[in-house]
């Protein structure tokens, strides 16, 4: 299990790629839940989370990087 204190510290590259690894070990798990029994059926939601958490990361630096932004235009706005 990764927590989100790990994630935090991937780079943006690596964090896409943890989404498209666990998307794809997602689609698996739910193709074989509909054909076979699972032998750990908690696999599903473990995927599904750690999709979450990576997005959540993602989405906190985006807006962590608007926030920046916004406070240089206020400065430059104040300066001038």
């Amino acid at each position: 299990m990764t927590k989100a204190k790990e994630l935090r510290e991937m780079s943006e590259e690596q964090l896409t790629a943890t989404i498209a690894e666990a998307a794809d070990t997602l689609f698996r798990l739910r193709v074989q839940a509909q054909t076979e029994k699972l032998d750990s059926p908690s696999e599903i939601r473990r995927n599904r989370r750690l999709i979450a958490r990576c997005k959540t990361v993602l989405t906190e630096r985006e807006k962590l990087a608007e926030r920046e932004k916004s406070a240089d235009r206020k400065k430059a706005a104040a300066a001038s």
